[in-house]
């Protein structure tokens, strides 16, 4: 499975991909306004790539459930300093998560190789043609609704999600074709956690070989996600984010082992670790 952009070609089955989340946000759900500052951010950065991130995913605008959209100024404040900043420091790819074309045009010109759309190229219909003209990088994923009321009672026709979020990937990848996407520079990303319940999430997880049928590479985002306290509650009196990571290293081993190829993470090191560990239990 390759993964390609610019002048970079991946051979993903050879080496995943993990991607260490930097939010540049006072609301995300789990380190909202840790690095608002530029400089604070190009540390948190570099500290991920030294822990094993291959590249940094960079967002100023939260998705998390319940949050409401920011201005597009806003989001420039935020985040294209810090990508200026990163881009001095390290040739390693930056990807910038945002559904504005003109965030993403200004994320590029910055230095962004990569664009985390979570809207699918439906949130802004100038992100295809920008996508295309550039090269860079595309992450494609399945969201039902707004995250303001994602969560509240998702549902899916004749309760089938995989079905659901296969189709709406398909259309996704196809509609990127049509803008003169680069097939290879396409991430497929199931969307864990947006307008899905428990259940729906599972389901998508125990069913990755039928996402894997449409032929780009899959990226799974779990970390720190409330739903892997639902499955393995702690009886510690740690933090509840800090409780989440064993279960997250679990749903990296299996997914790996089910076809996923990028892991989109907050602690780089461990979900590193968990990856080795897979790929010498599933050589032949």
């Amino acid at each position: 499975m390759i993964f390609s952009f610019h002048d970079r070609t991946y051979d993903l089955d050879r080496h995943p991909l993990i991607a260490g989340i930097l939010n540049v946000t006072p609301d995300s759900f789990s380190d909202g306004g840790n690095f608002l500052n530029p400089e604070k951010a190009c540390e948190q950065g570099l500290k991920l790539l030294a822990k094993g991130a291959d590249f940094l995913d960079i967002g100023g605008e939260s998705t998390r459930p319940g949050s409401l959209s920011i201005e597009t100024e806003e989001e420039l404040r935020r985040v294209i300093p810090v990508i200026r900043a990163l881009r001095k420091k390290t040739n390693t790819p930056l990807s910038i998560d945002t559904s504005k074309a003109a965030v993403a045009r200004e994320a590029i010109a910055a230095g962004a190789d990569i664009i985390n759309d979570v809207t699918a190229l439906q949130g802004d219909l100038l992100m295809g043609d920008l996508v295309a003209n550039a090269g860079v990088g595309l992450i494609l994923m399945h969201m039902q609704g707004i995250p303001l009321t994602m969560q509240q009672a998702p549902s899916y026709p004749n309760n089938d999600i995989v079905t659901a979020v296969t189709e709406f990937l398909f259309q996704a990848k196809e509609r990127a074709l049509g803008y003169g996407v680069v097939s290879n520079s396409i991430i497929i990303d199931p969307g864990l956690g947006f307008g899905k319940t428990l259940q729906h999430n599972l389901t998508l997880l125990r069913n990755l070989p039928y996402l894997a049928k449409l032929g780009s590479p899959i990226m799974i985002g779990h970390s720190r996600k409330s739903f892997l306290a639902s499955i393995a509650p702690s009886t510690s009196q740690e933090t509840t984010i800090n409780n989440r990571l064993a279960p997250a290293l679990a749903i990296t081993t299996l997914t790996y082992s089910l076809g996923a190829r990028l892991f989109r993470v907050h602690e780089p090191e461990p979900h590193k670790q968990a990856l080795e560990i897979s790929k010498l239990m599933t050589l032949h």
